[in-house]
């Protein structure tokens, strides 16, 4: 029994924790003398250890609680290792597995690996190995451990667990992650849905302030009423009011229709003012005393129309240093910034990429028609150390030229490196931008004039041959814009 277990090695070489747990394991193995003696060991070595003697069982336990980590035997009477590993990988992704096979069942581990099996160990398997091989699929998928604790902290302080049970309902279904900071700030957010006070969402460029401005849209009384998003740097300043507050027919060239505005359609609902810093100083005025009076009054009108609408607004810039610069008033500061939600960056919530990349390779890989189902340890630890400027945005990217570039089932890191650098050569590129930015143009100016391509050129300053070769190249069509 010594020897399946280790050669005459213990894995009690590191000292018994006295504090949390390491990582909360699950052993599955139907020999009970050997899955005693190896969860011993393993607790001994400061590991939270539960055991499982039948793939069925195991299967069960996850349901109810979620390990960080499942080592199982590959050979089992009823289903073994290998239908318990496939299993996992279809109901639980990003839960890492590593198995411990004879010799004879070698290859079938080795296969596995290709199908996303985080390791495997032959028996007898060295002591060191395996607490190597733990210790590394913990430190690339992250422990429950520490959101265990912030959420039992946030329940603490709000006198109750029963607070921060909202952060798993399905308004934050889009929000993936498994960071104690995020967990708390999703805590925050559930709460601020609850009230009426206008939110201002800070974080860099690419941090998910949208998705984050959506979800708490979505927890909040007005989770049925439109939620309405406007890019303030997207739109040129002679469009901005118009698509803000709306225009009467006739009310300057080109609008041959009445247009409603964002404000109106967003009626009962949420509108979010992404990039608000960006917006021109003559408009923060008039969005000031909409917030103030609760009523738009449309361009060209004499009539103010009331609105009931709830404001969340972004940013990546520094908004306080805006304000002291005089770049951003201060009486419409405060207006906005009742509450915050600082939105951390993806290099400070590190143990979220695993849970990501998953999340992003099974919806490309579908679109690309691939079988990929992950990617490599090695892959995974180089994206774990990358500085990821472009954020949660540019992890999309690698993914998705990672899975675009790979040939095989599993991403090996060569093909992550190729993606890196593809991404970081690419990244803000000004063609893209240009393009970016003509499109958005483009729509909005089809928008305001009803698809009249003669007005749009009009306001444009382009006549109709050029205008028409713009709309050609980006792929739209006017009457797609008419009423």
């Amino acid at each position: 029994m010594q020897d399946l277990l280790g050669r005459n090695q213990s894995l009690t070489r590191r000292p018994l924790m006295t504090t949390e747990p390491k990582g909360q394991l699950l052993l599955v193995d139907d020999d009970d003398d050997l899955l005693k003696l190896l969860a011993l060991r393993l607790k001994a070595s400061g590991y939270s250890v539960t055991t499982a003697s039948s793939s069925q069982q195991a299967l069960s336990m996850i349901a109810g609680e979620r390990p960080d980590l499942v080592i199982t035997d590959l050979r089992m009477d009823g289903m073994d290792g290998m239908a318990l590993f496939a299993e996992i990988s279809n109901r639980y992704t990003g839960l890492p597995v590593i198995m411990l096979t004879a010799h004879g069942t070698i290859p079938d581990a080795v296969a596995a690996t290709k199908e996303g099996l985080f390791g495997y160990l032959t028996k007898p398997y060295d002591a060191n190995d395996l607490l190597a091989q733990i210790d590394r699929a913990l430190a690339l998928h992250g422990t429950h451990g520490a959101i265990n604790r912030a959420r039992n902290s946030v329940g603490r302080r709000s006198g109750s667990f029963a607070a921060v049970a909202p952060v798993v309902g399905a308004w934050r279904a889009a929000i993936i992650t498994r960071s104690p900071t995020m967990e708390e700030l999703l805590v925050r957010t559930e709460r601020v849905a609850q009230g009426e006070a206008s939110v201002l969402i800070q974080g860099e460029s690419g941090t998910g302030k949208e998705v984050l401005a959506r979800a708490l849209h979505q927890a909040s009384p007005r989770a049925g009423k439109p939620f309405v998003a406007l890019n303030c740097s997207a739109i040129p300043e002679a469009l901005l009011e118009s698509e803000l507050f709306g225009h009467r027919k006739g009310s300057f060239t080109g609008a041959i229709a009445d247009h409603m505005g964002l404000f109106l359609e967003a009626d009962g609902g949420t509108l979010f003012l992404d990039e608000i810093g960006d917006m021109p100083l003559a408009l923060q005025v008039k969005l000031l005393r909409a917030l103030e009076t609760r009523e738009v009054r449309p361009v060209g009108s004499v009539q103010s129309v009331a609105v009931n609408v709830r404001i969340i607004s972004a940013s990546h810039r520094d908004l306080v240093k805006a304000r002291d610069d005089g770049e951003f008033r201060e009486d419409l500061f405060y207006r906005l910034n009742v509450v915050t939600l600082q939105l951390p960056p993806l290099r400070d919530r590190r143990e979220d990429i695993p849970l990501l990349l998953m999340h992003f390779v099974k919806r490309i890989a579908a679109r690309y028609a691939k079988r990929v189902t992950g990617f490599s340890p090695d892959a995974l630890s180089m994206m774990l150390a990358a500085p990821w400027p472009g954020n949660i945005r540019q992890l999309l990217n690698v993914a998705e030229q990672s899975v675009a570039l790979t040939t095989s089932d599993i991403v090996p890191v060569s093909v992550v490196e190729q993606a890196m650098q593809l991404g970081k050569d690419n990244l803000d590129g000004f063609e893209e931008a240009r393009k970016e930015f003509e499109y958005e143009y483009l729509t909005r100016l089809l928008k305001l004039t009803n698809g009249s391509v003669t007005q749009a050129a009009k306001i444009a300053k382009r006549n109709r041959t050029e205008f028409y070769k713009l709309l050609q190249r980006h792929g739209l069509e006017a009457v797609h814009f008419k009423s």
